[in-house]
């Protein structure tokens, strides 16, 4: 059950640092009905890129310190 959730968040933290990049990429070329680029309009891409990136840096951190304060069980055979 710890793999799978681990799987999950390592598919979800892809996806979403995936879709942060194609959306802080359409903001960057974001021109307006004259072709001209235009900075202000596109800002919901912007917006959509910073919530994935939170997204991708919240499944990392738990995927990263889930881990940490749990206790391994050594087997001592003689």
């Amino acid at each position: 059950m710890k793999n799978q959730r681990t799987i999950l968040l390592w598919i979800i933290g892809l996806l979403m640092a995936a879709i942060a990049t194609w959306q802080f990429y359409r903001f960057a070329g974001f021109r307006d009905s004259k072709g001209l680029l235009e900075t202000q309009g596109g800002a919901i891409h912007l917006w959509l890129a910073i919530g994935a990136a939170v997204i991708t840096c919240l499944c990392a951190f738990m995927g990263i310190f889930r881990r940490i304060n749990k206790t391994e069980e050594f087997h001592i055979t003689s």
